[in-house]
């Protein structure tokens, strides 16, 4: 029996690219392409792009954990909304909250195929701490 399309981003995203990059990769279809829209502007990664990544994620972090908030599927498409938290190679110690993502994929062949990622560094009024402003209407 095959995974479905919300099995699959979830196994994905609970693999450490730290610690288990291949696992990760295993699950990314040869022709991904990944829009993303972060505070830096837009960029659009493929697969060698996301190798890249990967190797820059394990020389700049002694660990990383994600935190998944929501994972809601329709069809082959998946959404999460997640946040991402580093100790870094010079402070193992002490663990610190990088960035909030909404991704939408499309799973092909049972891998991560098209992806649309927004991000938004952590700031200190943060949602998973509760110091969020509330917005009145």
């Amino acid at each position: 029996m095959s995974k479905s399309a919300k099995e699959i981003v979830k196994e994905f995203y609970n693999y450490n690219l730290v610690s288990e990059p291949g696992k990760a990769l295993s699950l990314i279809h040869d022709d991904i392409e990944l829009i993303w829209n972060s505070a830096d502007g837009l960029t659009i990664m493929h697969y060698p792009e996301i190798v890249e990544s990967f190797k820059e994620i394990q020389r700049s972090y002694d660990d990383l954990r994600v935190e998944v908030s929501h994972v809601l599927e329709d069809e082959n498409f998946v959404t999460i909304r997640y946040k991402y938290y580093i100790r870094t190679i010079e402070n193992q110690d002490e663990e610190l909250g990088i960035a909030h993502f909404i991704a939408i994929w499309q799973i092909k062949d049972g891998k991560l195929y098209r992806g649309h990622q927004i991000s938004q560094p952590v700031m200190s009024a943060d949602d998973s701490s509760g110091t969020y402003n509330k917005v009145k209407y």
